[in-house]
């Protein structure tokens, strides 16, 4: 088999979702083609799941939102998984600033956390769908080159880099989703200090005891654990906070592997 037929077999071997994302499906042969598009159609599903989330969401929905029925849609996208699919990777087409000189290895990070975290925000229901594979899309893959920037001059080879990049990314996917919860809380009607469980700190004081919970007791009566006095926080914002920690173990990492030298 020459070079180029064996890759066009590789290529040609791709789960149909993730070709369709690197343009390479085929176009339907019949149908509706001068009126709807695979852009036509994800952005129509991203539309009602930004607004009412995954549960919302079928091809028949997506169909009848742009005036067409379901066998349409399916003659450009097979399948509901790779509609998904394709709706993960056109959000994850995000404009990335560009390398300012004078950052450090640790800005960079902190942006690109933020930057991922505003995906969750921006998509509630981007989180709310399985992770399967590595980013194998060109728009996700995209986002793992930007993580890849932030290592870029570190003494670490391909794996470590990697291993930062998964654990930038899972922090990442933590936070946003945690984040899109409290905020869907508040949408529902919920108050921060409910959310906090500063609400129920005066309950909570009598039903924990030192007996049954001895580690959780004295935070609990501190109002550590329901944020109940907040200029009393030494810690600040907690997701920050979490950040700077991971941020200290790289920098470890990184001032052990400059000893072994």
């Amino acid at each position: 088999m020459k070079d180029k037929d064996k890759i066009d077999h590789e290529l040609e071997s791709l789960p149909s979702g993730i070709a369709i994302s690197w343009g390479l499906g085929k176009q339907p042969q019949r149908g509706p083609k001068r009126e709807l598009s695979i852009k036509q159609i994800v952005q129509a599903a991203i539309e009602i799941a930004d607004k009412e989330g995954l549960s919302a969401l079928s091809m028949n929905r997506v169909a009848s939102s742009l005036g067409f029925t379901a066998m349409s849609l399916y003659r450009y996208v097979p399948s509901k998984d790779d509609l998904l699919l394709l709706m993960q990777d056109k959000v994850s087409d995000i404009p990335y600033p560009e390398e300012e000189q004078g950052l450090d290895w640790r800005e960079r990070m902190r942006r690109y956390v933020k930057i991922c975290i505003k995906v969750f925000q921006d998509h509630p229901w981007f989180g709310d769908i399985p992770i399967t594979s590595v980013p194998i899309t060109p728009n996700q893959l995209k986002i793992v080159d930007v993580a890849l920037r932030t290592t870029r001059g570190l003494p670490l080879n391909d794996y470590e880099k990697m291993s930062i990049v998964l654990l930038l990314s899972g922090y990442s996917r933590w936070c946003g989703i945690i984040m899109k919860d409290m905020s869907m809380a508040i949408q529902a009607g919920k108050s921060p200090s409910e959310i906090s469980g500063r609400d129920y700190s005066a309950a909570l004081k009598k039903l924990i005891t030192k007996e049954r919970y001895p580690d959780l007791y004295p935070v609990l009566m501190s109002g550590a654990y329901t944020d109940e006095y907040v200029e009393e926080n030494t810690v600040g914002d907690d997701f920050d906070f979490g950040l700077e920690r991971i941020l200290d173990g790289i920098e470890h990492y990184l001032t052990f592997k400059e000893s072994q030298r």
